[in-house]
C-alpha cells in the first residue's frame, strides 16, 4: 500500500505542477538526462481465462526479469498489447510494474494514442505512477495526413508538456507509417525528447539517423534482436527487444559482445537469434511470443481477443524455429 500512496502523491504533484517543474528542470536538461544504453524487454500483458489482466502472473514475471542484467522494462508497447487494453488497466499496469521494479531499472512506459491531447494526458498519468520515460508511437489511423509537419507538431506538444523525457517511437510493420528522417532530426533538438526506439530494420536509416543527430546527444535504440547487432555497428545504444521476454539473458550477452567490440562471437550469437526472433515478431507475431514464454518458464499464455492462439503448423514451425537453432 505504501507503493500506491506514494504514487497517489506524485500524481497530485504531477496534475497540480508539472509544468513549473518541467519549465525548472529545462536549465538542467544536459545534466539530468537519461542514459538509455542497454536492452529493454516490451513486456507482454498475461491475461486470464476471462481476458482480465492477470496481475499475480505478471508479477511472478517481473521477479524473473529482475535476475537479468536489463537496463529497464518497456511496459505498454506493442507486444503488451496496448491497443486491447483501456487507458484504466494501461495506466494500472504501468503502476504494478513500477511496484515491482527494482529502482535501479529504468521504466519506459508507453503513451502514445491517436489524438496528441490524449497523448498528452495518459503521458502525464503514466508519469503519475512512476514511469521514467515514455515511449510514443506515432499516430497512425489518419496515416494518409501524417506527414513530418503533423508529427513534428504532434510530438512536439507532446514532449513540451510531459513531466518526464520523451522516447519516439517508429514501427511501420503496425502502423503503416514510418516516422520521417526529416522529423526525426528535428525533433532531435527538442530537450526533452531522448531518442527513438526504430523498429523498422533499415540499417542505413537507423546510422544516417545517429549521423544526422550526433550533436544532439539523441540516443537510438534498435527494436528488434533480429538486427541488433548491426544496429550497435552503425552507433545505436541499445534495444528494445520482444525477444528479450524469452531469451532474455542471451540478447543481453549480444550487448556485451557488441559493447566490448567481441564482434567475431557477436556475429555467432547473433546469427542464432534471427530465425527465432522472426518467429516471435513479424511472422507469427504475439501470440508466438507468448506460446515461446511458456516454453521458458515465464507466464505467457492467451491473447486477448481479437488476436487468435497459433494453429497447430504454426507452433510447430515455432519449435523449429527454436530448436533449429540449439535455444529448445
Amino acid at each position: 500500500m505504501q507503493c500506491v500512496r506514494s504514487w497517489r502523491s506524485v500524481g497530485a504533484l504531477v496534475r497540480g505542477g508539472y509544468s513549473t517543474l518541467w519549465k525548472r528542470a529545462q536549465g538542467h536538461a544536459a545534466a539530468t538526462r537519461l542514459d538509455l544504453s542497454g536492452i529493454y524487454p516490451p513486456i507482454a500483458t498475461p491475461f486470464t481465462a476471462n481476458e482480465d489482466v492477470d496481475y499475480r502472473r505478471l508479477e511472478e514475471n517481473l521477479q524473473t526479469y529482475a535476475k537479468i542484467p536489463f537496463k529497464g522494462l518497456v511496459v505498454q508497447g506493442s507486444n503488451g498489447e496496448y491497443p486491447y487494453l483501456t487507458e484504466e488497466e494501461r495506466v494500472e499496469v504501468v503502476r504494478t510494474v513500477r511496484c515491482s521494479l527494482p529502482a535501479d531499472k529504468l521504466l519506459m512506459a508507453g503513451s502514445g494514442c491517436e489524438s496528441t491531447r490524449a497523448t498528452v494526458q495518459l503521458t502525464e498519468k503514466m508519469a503519475a505512477v512512476g514511469a521514467d520515460a515514455v515511449l510514443v508511437v506515432t499516430p497512425c489511423f489518419y496515416k494518409g495526413k501524417m506527414d513530418s509537419r503533423a508529427l513534428i507538431q504532434h510530438f512536439t506538444k507532446v514532449a513540451d508538456s510531459s513531466p518526464v523525457p520523451v522516447v519516439l517511437y517508429s514501427v511501420p510493420a503496425n502502423t503503416g507509417l514510418e516516422l520521417p528522417l526529416d522529423a526525426v532530426v528535428h525533433l532531435s533538438q527538442h530537450p526533452n525528447i531522448l531518442g527513438l526506439k526504430d523498429s523498422g530494420g533499415d540499417i542505413t536509416r537507423i546510422g544516417l539517423i545517429v549521423h544526422k543527430t550526433k550533436s544532439q546527444d539523441f540516443q537510438v535504440l534498435a527494436g528488434s534482436a533480429g538486427f541488433l547487432m548491426a544496429a550497435y555497428c552503425v552507433g545505436a545504444v541499445g534495444g528494445v527487444c520482444a525477444l528479450a521476454n524469452v531469451l532474455g539473458g542471451e540478447v543481453c550477452e549480444l550487448e556485451r559482445l557488441c559493447v566490448s567490440g567481441r564482434w567475431d562471437e557477436a556475429r555467432v550469437l547473433q546469427q542464432r537469434l534471427i530465425e527465432p526472433n522472426a518467429a516471435v515478431t513479424r511472422k507469427l507475431g504475439v501470440p508466438a511470443l507468448k506460446q515461446a514464454m511458456e516454453w521458458f518458464g515465464f507466464h505467457g499464455g492467451a491473447c486477448r481477443s481479437p488476436l487468435q492462439p497459433l494453429k497447430e503448423a504454426e507452433t510447430q514451425q515455432l519449435r523449429q524455429d527454436f530448436t533449429s537453432n540449439g535455444w529448445l
